[in-house]
């Protein structure tokens, strides 16, 4: 549009005037003058988006369009996410591990104790670390094609940030299992000016009475989710479904390399996996800001 801009100057006239006598619509003029040095600018994006998907490869290379947009405004960049999307489907770097679909580990058999009241009642979000906690057990498959060989894993979540504060990994999901990262977790909370609440289904390890007795000692409230409704527990199935999507994409010949792979990422999880709902922060930044805010 340099030509447009050139007759206005030359005739010192109003744009509107110039673009009414070479007939070009306005909006085409903004349009295109906006657009000047697009190309290089793409460029550039272009080359921001692969630096952060190389910055941690196993893992970041599964990042979707919104998580690479917040790292990129983390880094000065002034980009809208839909640009970002764009981009990212012309590259062939849209994640498509979500889309599978993965079987769910079932520890309810029946009523063999206690069944605690839902205290939680959905309510997943909390302004306080530590008030809310919630466990379940899922499984994951390795071995041959068949995938009949199977491990487990329970974690404990801090509903706050989503931060795993504990976990364990077993080829049986004994109570034994169940109760170590529970006690784990339990005793390195803080003092706290309120109780917690630690949530979970109605799998046989919850009901039992050292799981409550565990509770109890803590000083700690009991909640399950009501029979058969996963979506009392959704935060921890998101999880599951998460880790499952993002590192069960390759095949893993023993339970040894399994469960170092999930271990590895639990830990890029907890310290460097942003979230937008942390507004750009992994689960432990969050904490660690929250805290330096309260001090």
């Amino acid at each position: 549009m340099t030509l447009i801009d050139d007759l206005r100057r030359v005739f010192k006239t109003s744009i509107s005037f110039i673009l009414k006598a070479v007939k070009v619509p306005r909006s085409t003029y903004y349009y295109t003058k906006h657009s000047q040095g697009r190309e290089y600018e793409n460029d550039q994006v272009i080359q921001a988006i692969d630096e952060i998907r190389q910055t941690d490869a196993k893992y970041t290379q599964k990042y979707g369009y919104r998580r690479i947009t917040l790292v990129m405004h983390e880094q000065g960049f002034k980009v809208n996410h839909k640009r970002v999307l764009r981009i990212m489907k012309e590259q062939g770097w849209t994640c498509q591990a979500f889309n599978k679909q993965t079987r769910k580990y079932n520890s309810y058999k029946g009523t063999v104790g206690r069944i605690a009241k839902n205290k939680l009642h959905r309510r997943f979000k909390t302004d306080r670390p530590y008030q809310k906690l919630v466990a379940d057990v899922s499984e994951f498959r390795y071995g041959q094609m068949s995938q009949s060989e199977r491990i487990y894993l329970e974690p404990i979540m801090d509903l706050f940030s989503g931060e795993i504060l504990a976990f364990n990994i077993s080829a049986h999901p004994t109570l034994e299992f169940a109760l170590k990262p529970l006690k784990e977790a339990l005793d390195g909370l803080p003092e706290l000016p309120y109780r917690t609440t630690v949530h979970t289904d109605q799998g046989f390890q919850y009901q039992h009475k050292q799981w409550q007795k565990t509770l109890k000692t803590h000083h700690t409230f009991q909640s399950m989710s009501r029979k058969a409704t996963c979506l009392d527990n959704a935060a921890m199935e998101s999880f599951f479904h998460l880790m499952k999507a993002e590192m069960m994409d390759e095949h893993f010949e023993n339970s040894e390399s399994l469960a170092q792979a999930m271990t590895e990422w639990i830990e890029f999880y907890n310290n460097r996996r942003i979230r937008t709902k942390l507004k750009g922060k992994s689960p432990v930044q969050y904490r660690e800001l929250a805290n330096q805010l309260a001090a």
